[in-house]
């Protein structure tokens, strides 16, 4: 029951038509969008969606790997010295592989980053560039850089557009799973820790940090994005050869 409620909470709400119509004994199939014209036309004009070539992850994804282009437009994001820069220019140029924290003391998203990293030479050498993206503010991120010595980039986005856009999902169901526990203690073993003043600064706090990250490949081209994974939980790492393949062959 409860996965039926999360594939209904997370699916995106899509028109129905009556596609079918019958001509004596032969029935025809027109495809649910032109079967409307004028709602056909409306949705074309109200909404451009960039399309991902390849995805993964989260419940119903086939549906919502699409991300709204007008709203990825107005996504905003600040570098480590605060200016704020269009999430779009971070690959518009150029081909990058992005990850989206769920929070900058989270300690599944430092090993996410050290993941990432250890294949920087082989980004490198494609050209292709790292960067990570974390819900909070500039001086989280900042930190966040200082402790992890991470080797890409990293930005701020302090109002949580880019999750919000990418519509990566959220609640507490997502959070705290018997995977997650489990991945926990092993990094635990493994050394990393969970930076706590991070994780209950004001503004995660606020938000309750049950938002989930994901990782995406995309570029040159701002509407260009190759990949998509969408963590369906916490720690949900897609394999390393999926995104190498997609950044990088």
């Amino acid at each position: 029951m409860a996965a039926l409620s999360l594939n209904i909470a997370f699916s995106p709400n899509i028109p129905k038509f009556n596609s079918a119509t019958t001509t004596g004994n032969r029935t025809s199939f027109t495809p649910p969008f032109l079967a409307n014209r004028q709602c056909y036309r409306l949705l074309q004009t109200r909404q451009k969606h960039i399309v991902c070539s390849a995805i993964s992850g989260s419940p119903g994804i086939e549906s919502s790997g699409l991300v709204n282009e007008d709203l990825l437009d107005t996504v905003k994001v600040l570098d480590l010295g605060g200016n704020e820069i269009p999430i779009s220019d971070l690959w518009k140029d150029r081909k990058a592989v992005v990850a989206f924290a769920r929070h900058f003391g989270c300690v599944l998203c430092r090993k996410r980053a050290d993941y990432l990293a250890a294949k920087k030479d082989i980004m490198d050498a494609s050209g292709v560039a790292l960067v990570l993206i974390g819900p909070g503010s500039v001086d989280q991120a900042k930190t966040f850089s200082e402790q992890t010595k991470f080797k890409g980039e990293v930005y701020a986005d302090t109002s949580h557009s880019s999750y919000e856009a990418f519509q990566f999902v959220s609640g507490v169901s997502t959070t705290f799973t018997p995977k997650a526990g489990l991945k926990i203690i092993e990094l635990y073993m493994e050394g990393y820790r969970q930076d706590w003043k991070l994780s209950f600064e004001k503004d995660t706090v606020a938000r309750g940090g049950w938002r989930q990250g994901g990782i995406i490949v995309a570029g040159p081209g701002k509407t260009n994005i190759s990949y998509i994974h969408k963590d369906k939980e916490a720690g949900d790492d897609p394999d390393i050869e999926d995104i190498l393949k997609a950044c990088c062959s």
